[in-house]
């Protein structure tokens, strides 16, 4: 998409907003179809920083995802409008199966969605 849709940007907003990371959606993007649940972006920064602390070969990467702030210092102020989607819980959908089994963390610019629906989409053995 040249231009993110308004709609998805709303909601995008809201989960921001609201710091909630219940809103489950599926979206399509080049070369994959992602599925999961949105978090704030700094939730999700946070997550990310976590599992990267945890790893000896990855560890120093984490402070790209925890900027040092001094104490009693504000948080960053936020965009006006989000310009990203962030996945945690979330699956990219290959054939019948969806990667990880356990679910990732992802991170989607808004504008490069071109289809999106809400809800979770998951394979059940029949």
């Amino acid at each position: 998409m040249a231009h993110a849709d308004d709609l998805l940007v709303d909601i995008a907003a809201r989960v921001e907003s609201e710091h909630d990371s219940r809103m489950s959606l599926t979206v399509v993007v080049p070369g994959a179809v992602i599925t999961g649940r949105l978090a704030p972006e700094t939730l999700w920064k946070q997550r990310v920083a976590e599992v990267l602390e945890a790893s000896d070969q990855l560890g120093g990467f984490s402070s790209v995802f925890t900027p040092p702030r001094a104490t009693g210092e504000p948080p960053e102020p936020r965009a006006a409008r989000p310009t990203h989607l962030h996945f945690h819980v979330a699956r990219i959908l290959q054939g019948n199966v969806g990667l990880p089994d356990t679910g990732g963390m992802y991170r989607v610019a808004l504008e490069d969605v071109s289809a999106w629906t809400i809800g979770d989409l998951r394979y059940a053995d029949q």
